[in-house]
């Protein structure tokens, strides 16, 4: 280090878990954030004032005015200027740290792009929003043996869990398969607490930092809940299955990765409409669904469709979980929208 990060990190430095040799480890680290919202900005934020020397922030998405109330990079002025995400991440960033190369990645994460977002990182941090993503990051770590650390949150609470291939039980290990459409709450339809998020990304970052410095005896080995709300935190331990062989950490089948299976989206012509397709055609609860969704947007439902109406959008969604979404353009947009409001 010179004597200007000398100066930067004495604090840090002065901690004998971090000391003078973890720093020169962050310096020389890359780290890739996926998803750049409530999430992602604070674990960059974090990354680049800890002095990790390489951040690569991807995102698919723009800012929005409900944005602001959780993601602490942007503001009013970024949604007149009309910047992507991670742009505007990568902006606010380089004022606070000059000396970290920051890389702002405006891109949906694919099966046909993610190896080669991820080439050369250290360690992956998850930002996401959905689990066909995280599950995408499974595969795609666990072959290129990149340590990465998942973490979720939505109304209140939250999980993180860190992955070292090779060493832990991976995501598909107590997950097993890509959760059913709708079977999970989303912050569109439930709603998320600005400190629920700070508590869990301060844990996630937390944790990526000891990986990046090699602290693996400190590593929590267990999957973490907290709830700020109700002042519960959980340690739940992860255990590989003792009756059958996991299919992305023990029998190595990439299934997304090869673009075999995941959500697809198609733009219909002359509709102004996008279909989307789930993961697996698994029934959808349109009981339960339908109480979430009425905190957003107006639902009506039969036994063979269910109608979703918000501004600006109409969803038609089937028994299967495939969707229609008129007044969606792109495909990008399709998939936005059905992850933040269904849920895969």
């Amino acid at each position: 280090m010179n004597d200007k990060e000398i100066s930067r990190y004495y604090k840090q430095t002065l901690l004998p878990l971090i000391g003078a040799d973890g720093q020169e480890l962050l310096g020389k680290s890359t780290v890739v954030i996926a998803g750049c919202g409530a999430l992602g900005t604070s674990l960059a934020n974090t990354m680049v004032r800890s002095g990790v020397g390489n951040v690569v922030i991807i995102d698919r998405d723009y800012i929005d005015y409900d944005n602001l109330p959780r993601q602490i990079l942007f503001d009013e002025e970024d949604i007149r200027r009309g910047l992507p995400k991670s742009v505007a991440a990568a902006e606010k960033l380089r004022l606070v740290n000059s000396s970290v190369n920051i890389v702002p990645v405006v891109a949906d994460l694919t099966s046909s792009n993610i190896e080669e977002l991820f080439s050369g990182a250290d360690l992956i941090l998850d930002g996401t929003d959905n689990f066909e993503t995280r599950f995408l990051i499974n595969e795609a770590c666990d072959k290129m043996k990149i340590p990465w650390v998942y973490a979720g949150v939505v109304s209140t609470y939250g999980m993180i869990y860190a992955t070292i291939p090779g060493e832990t039980p991976c995501l598909n290990c107590f997950i097993n398969n890509i959760p059913a459409p709708g079977s999970f709450p989303t912050c569109a339809t439930t709603g998320v607490l600005n400190t629920a998020v700070s508590m869990v990304t301060s844990i996630e970052a937390t944790e990526g930092l000891k990986i990046l410095m090699g602290r693996k005896s400190a590593i929590s080995e267990k999957l973490i809940y907290v709830d700020v709300w109700h002042n519960i935190t959980k340690n739940f331990v992860i255990k590989k299955s003792e009756e059958s062989l996991c299919r992305i950490c023990d029998e190595h089948k990439y299934e997304l990765l090869k673009g075999e299976t995941g959500v697809k989206a198609v733009s219909l012509c002359g509709h102004n409409s996008v279909q989307v397709t789930p993961a697996s055609l698994i029934g959808v609860p349109f009981e339960d669904l339908a109480l979430r969704l009425k905190k957003s947007g107006e639902v009506k439902f039969n036994n063979y469709m269910m109608k979703f109406t918000i501004p600006g959008y109409e969803f038609t969604i089937f028994p299967d979980g495939r969707t229609i979404i008129k007044g969606a353009v792109e495909e990008s947009e399709g998939k936005s929208l059905y992850a933040e409001y269904i849920g895969y």
